[in-house]
């Protein structure tokens, strides 16, 4: 383990991966399914709390000072997981599939082995990384109302 990953606490990025995508595993198989599967359920709201959730890896990232194309990469992945969540069904396969949060983690973790921390973070950098966490966010909750407003159309 390097010095940057002794500096970096990441327990709540590993518990949360492991929480969000392989919670419980299918018996039988190595495959498992966590807790954004069954949120992405919810109609609506799910993937918004799924999101909102997932952010906390890329805040992690964000403060082990991760180059602005990871984290790039990292709220690409969570928009992937918000638009899948827009197709009743077969959506929620391919979400348990995509792995976000798992892919996330990843990302990071390999990012803070590679590289020694950086110089404290420039006011773009910052700028930039906020947008990055508030973008997946957004793209969830846009997600949530579209899904809302099809559901009570559908209905009625």
């Amino acid at each position: 383990m390097s010095d940057r990953a002794r500096e970096v606490d990441l327990h709540l990025s590993r518990q949360l991966a492991k929480v969000m995508d392989d919670a419980v595993t299918v018996p039988g198989t190595r495959f498992g399914v966590g807790l954004d599967a069954v949120l992405g359920l919810l109609p609506g709201i799910g993937d918004a709390v799924g999101s909102a959730l997932s952010t906390v890896i890329v805040r992690d990232a964000i403060l082990a000072r991760v180059p602005m194309v990871v984290l790039a990469r990292m709220a690409l992945n969570l928009v992937v997981d918000a638009l899948l969540g827009l197709l009743p069904g077969v959506g929620d396969l391919l979400d348990i599939a995509h792995r976000a949060n798992r892919k996330n983690l990843h990302l990071l973790l390999r990012e803070v082995e590679r590289a020694p921390l950086r110089e404290p973070p420039t006011a773009a950098y910052v700028a930039g990384a906020v947008a990055l966490t508030i973008v997946p966010v957004l793209a969830g909750v846009g997600v949530a109302i579209l899904g809302i407003w099809l559901l009570v159309r559908w209905i009625s």
